[in-house]
């Protein structure tokens, strides 16, 4: 165990010191070599007067209290051995590409899963990257020295998605050295917009292109639906700026978010515009990249996982279903200024399919009582999802007579989407997304075959549901 801790320290440059009573056979080697200094045979407290970090790696748990002790009163890192009681320092798995370092740690809690993903990484990182690493060292020194007129950083950026790295880790650095030359002629980088989906909420539902792009921008535009836990993906020196949009409430106008854009844009920033949801569906992403569009400004979509099927999937509710529903309508419940909804009530109003609304919470009664108007029963299936993907997911089912009812009970005042339709009696068997039991308190009986009414339920339990580990955010 000495051994391999000091074939670590030996990579890093440290100058080593070692106290034992005997060394093993790689020890002895390091030692006639000089690689490291065999001190003593008993520790004494003087050895640690010119050291810096300290480890102790012996099978007596006396001596390596002892030894934590001496290194503490010196104001010395210490590492214990398997003893994170007594450690003030964990050594981290470490991945070296010289001078490239990836360090993998669990202060301690899981040394096994540590290891297992140090070898996935050591896999997945090409063995000569350290020689992309000091490439791009060589020529920041002369971009310093002799300042281009255009960002570094961009210029890193192309030649890091361009065949320059790739012809690197090859061993063709002449190649590299002319696709590095090219992108530096060719000056001032045009500004674009990414029109991100960052999903329903759960950062697992993230694209692979929305992370890639969340780590190019050097801006970005997000609105309420975009929790912590997806801006947290993005990269940490790119400026944050909230343009969302609250009921009655708006940090901007859709005409002033797309100025915005617009400007940043022509001043060479990548703008990553993150919508929650999908941009195209309820997002006004079409209204944007119509500004963009107009100005001649680069921009892509990257389309996210959508409200209605990330919520729907949560909650163990299918859009569709051969038996149940054929068809599947998305509205959104938005209401007028004057507090009436204009939509298709004919064509909503019917059995065999399934009806989504998004942002229907304020607008439910008005919902429930137009949908029972033009024709459908007062028990017809309905229900309501908030915070949908969630770890604090809560979903109501009901039908279209009390659902609002329960709605107020439960309190509901987060981004919620409703679903209207025979697919809600599918949710008692095909839930997956577990819920405490405290969820609804009840067998909801509008998940059940038969068309019954639900059961009345208590606020009590409606309230304070977990999922899974805490991860924050919000859904579209």
């Amino acid at each position: 165990m000495a051994a391999r801790k000091i074939r670590l320290l030996l990579n890093s440059g440290a100058r080593i010191n070692i106290v034992s009573v005997s060394l093993n056979d790689e020890l002895k080697r390091l030692v006639s070599d000089g690689s490291i200094a065999y001190l003593a045979k008993e520790f004494d407290e003087s050895h640690l007067d010119l050291c810096c970090y300290v480890v102790a790696a012996t099978d007596d748990a006396v001596l390596n209290r002892r030894v934590a002790r001496s290194a503490e009163t010196r104001n010395l890192f210490v590492n214990v051995v398997d003893d994170i009681a007594l450690s003030s320092a964990i050594a981290p798995a470490v991945v070296h590409r010289p001078p490239l370092a990836v360090a993998i740690s669990s202060s301690g809690a899981a040394p096994v899963l540590v290891r297992r993903l140090r070898e996935q990484i050591e896999q997945l990182l090409p063995a000569n990257l350290g020689s992309l690493a000091r490439f791009i060292s060589r020529h920041r020194e002369v971009q310093r020295r002799a300042p281009t007129g255009i960002r570094p950083r961009d210029v890193w950026e192309r030649f890091l998605d361009s065949p320059g790295a790739t012809a690197i880790l090859c061993g063709d650095e002449k190649k590299a050295e002319k696709i590095h030359r090219a992108l530096e002629q060719e000056g001032h980088t045009p500004g674009e917009v990414y029109l991100v989906g960052a999903g329903p909420g759960s950062p697992d539902l993230l694209t692979l292109r929305a992370l890639q792009l969340m780590q190019n921008a050097d801006v970005v535009l997000y609105d309420r639906l975009v929790g912590n836990a997806i801006l947290d993906l993005v990269r940490r020196d790119a400026e944050r700026v909230f343009v969302g949009k609250r009921r009655s409430c708006h940090a901007l106008s859709q005409a002033d978010i797309n100025q915005e854009m617009i400007r940043r844009a022509l001043a060479g920033q990548r703008v990553l515009r993150l919508k929650g949801g999908d941009p195209f569906m309820f997002g006004r992403g079409g209204e944007e990249i119509a500004e963009l569009a107009a100005h001649g400004i680069i921009f892509q979509v990257v389309p996210g996982v959508t409200a209605a099927s990330g919520c729907a999937a949560y909650a163990g509710i299918p859009l569709t279903h051969r038996d149940y529903a054929q068809t599947c309508i998305f509205v959104t419940g938005h209401p007028r200024a004057d507090g009436t909804l204009s939509l298709p009530w004919e064509f909503l109003a019917r059995s065999n399919q399934t009806v989504v609304i998004y942002m229907g919470l304020a607008s439910v009664s008005l919902l429930c009582k137009a949908l029972r108007d033009h024709g459908l029963a007062p028990d017809w299936p309905a229900a309501l999802i908030e915070r949908g993907t969630l770890p604090d997911q809560r979903v109501i089912v009901a039908n279209l007579s009390d659902l609002p009812q329960k709605v107020v009970i439960a309190d509901i005042r987060g981004p919620s989407t409703v679903i209207v339709g025979e697919v809600v009696r599918l949710k008692g068997r095909l839930q997956w997304f577990r819920y405490r039991e405290s969820d609804l308190g009840v067998a909801d009986a509008c998940a059940r075959p038969d068309p019954m009414p639900c059961e009345s339920i208590h606020p009590s339990t409606v309230s304070d549901v977990s999922r899974r580990p805490p991860m924050a955010g919000n859904h579209s």
